[in-house]
């Protein structure tokens, strides 16, 4: 095989960051995918209908073709008023952040349950509820499996409600979305896909693998494949793609994040490729996630060639995923 044509794919999970940057991070994207959906932890966060029409009128400026599904960061002052006029503009979900799990989130969740009012609205009105589901203050590699009975008690408190686990990265979290309801689903990345804690601090320090949820055990690699490379439409891709610049990663406190958004979709044929599972792709970045959120699947096609490339060791600033090595798929 030395071309691939495959539906124009959905990211619903990117980071665009703010300020003169976000034009080339959304000019990246939108290279390799149709749609996707936006992360609202910006400073300020996104959770009114100016903030989120700014933002999303600054991606449509830098990105015509692209089209970006806002969301709204959740903390527990939104009203019914608040959320009607999110669903009047086209916003499909909204964000669950624990208070200083990741980048930007200090203004998150410290109650669980004070949200409660406001997810009862969200189900009412159709929004996906959309959690970076870890728990803070537990130990690192614990806190995505601490995190599993608040989603369980969510999709038993509010069975209507859509649930998205985003960027599964343990086997108690492909295990747990499984053996949940339908209304529950989970993303996954691709550096959740390829690499685990030795590629993060095995032989070196590697800083830009550095992320929030932090990669796990070979074990937990292989359920999330698993999963993956399944065909079960409970698993779809969200990248989780979250650009910092050099100077951010490389220091003493550095920021977590992975600039994946310019290597995807050929690191996501590599993959698929290697496990015989290449027809099993087109529903895992352009069919289930659609259906999940409920939007009509894509009718755009992107071409990929089997041609080898090396990954720039920089850009725009950033050290992305797999800089400096060669990719054998690329944008046709």
């Amino acid at each position: 095989m030395s071309t691939l044509k495959l539906p124009l794919p959905d990211d619903f999970h990117v980071h665009l960051r703010q300020g003169d940057a976000l034009a080339d991070y959304a000019r990246d994207i939108a290279c390799q995918f149709g749609r996707i959906l936006v992360m609202p932890n910006t400073v300020p966060a996104l959770s009114t209908t100016e903030s989120i029409l700014n933002y999303k009128n600054a991606i449509l400026s830098a990105a015509p073709n692209l089209e970006p599904l806002m969301t709204f960061k959740i903390h527990s002052g939104l009203t019914s008023s608040d959320l009607e006029s999110f669903k009047a503009m086209g916003v499909v979900a909204g964000k669950y952040y624990p208070a200083g799990v990741t980048t930007n989130s200090e203004d998150g969740v410290s109650d669980f349950e004070s949200i409660f009012p406001v997810v009862s609205m969200m189900e009412k009105m159709g929004f996906v509820f959309s959690v970076h589901a870890e728990e803070p203050n537990v130990f690192c590699l614990d806190r995505e499996t601490a995190f599993i009975p608040k989603i369980k008690t969510l999709a038993q408190k509010f069975p209507k409600l859509r649930i998205v686990f985003e960027h599964v990265s343990t086997a108690a979290a492909v295990k747990a979305v499984l053996e949940m309801p339908s209304t529950v689903a989970g993303t996954i990345t691709v550096h959740h896909l390829t690499m685990t804690l030795e590629d993060l601090i095995g032989d070196a320090l590697r800083p830009h693998h550095f992320c929030k949820p932090i990669l796990k055990l070979p074990s937990d690699r292989e359920a999330i494949r698993k999963a993956a490379f399944s065909g079960n439409p409970k698993f779809f891709f969200g990248s989780d793609s979250a650009p910092h610049k050099q100077e951010k990663k490389e220091c003493a406190y550095g920021a977590a994040g992975i600039y994946s958004a310019p290597v995807l979709l050929p690191i996501l044929v590599r993959e698929f490729e290697k496990e015989n599972a290449l027809d099993k792709l087109p529903n895992f970045i352009a069919g289930y996630g659609a259906d999940f959120y409920g939007l009509p699947r894509t009718t755009r096609e992107i071409q990929l060639v089997k041609k080898s490339w090396t990954v720039p060791n920089l850009i725009h600033g950033v050290v992305p995923l797999a800089a400096g090595k060669t990719l054998e798929w690329s944008l046709l």
